[in-house]
């Protein structure tokens, strides 16, 4: 294929006249350069001139947004030391408890803490729940009676959480 390309070539190039083959020439290096000019160096300096406008503004947002992780990154810090007390702590006891399929038969305040009552409950799953409130809202247990029921795993139990001694909190 190689050969036959070759051969045609040769006998187009060799019926052309000196004139025509130093036209054809250069016009083959005008279109290389045109071609050369609208493949590479025209997108090159779009681009590049659409870099210049944007990147300032680009460069605004990522200090803006480097400036919110921070701010984020502070107040998460903040929030953690702050545990929810009252109503704030019942109620996101009470959310937590249906978020983990527990259902509580009572959920009142007693003085600072909070009583949850459960029937017929999953002791695994009120233990891991427990587990996940005591670090979330930073509560302990100041008082629990935990009845097993017939069936394994079930039990009656009442709690009394309330926040945990050395955490700072927000009335």
């Amino acid at each position: 294929m190689k050969t036959a390309f070759a051969d045609s070539w040769a006998t187009f190039w060799e019926a052309r006249t000196a004139r025509e083959k130093t036209l054809i020439t250069w016009g083959g290096a005008v279109l290389a350069v045109v071609i050369a000019y609208s493949v590479l160096w025209a997108p090159a300096q779009a681009g590049r001139a659409h870099l210049r406008e944007t990147l300032p503004e680009m460069q605004r947002k990522v200090a803006a947004m480097t400036a919110q992780a921070d701010e984020a990154r502070t107040l998460a810090v903040a929030a953690q030391g702050v545990a929810p007390t009252g109503g704030a702590l019942k109620s996101a006891l009470a959310a937590s408890l249906t978020d983990h399929g527990l259902n509580a038969v009572q959920v009142e305040m007693a003085g600072n803490a909070v009583q949850v009552q459960l029937k017929n409950a999953s002791f695994p799953t009120w233990t891991m729940w427990l587990d996940d409130v005591r670090k979330q809202y930073k509560v302990q247990v100041s008082e629990a009676h935990i009845t097993a029921l017939k069936a394994d795993g079930q039990v009656d139990l009442t709690a009394s959480l309330q926040p945990a001694a050395g955490s700072s909190s927000a009335r």
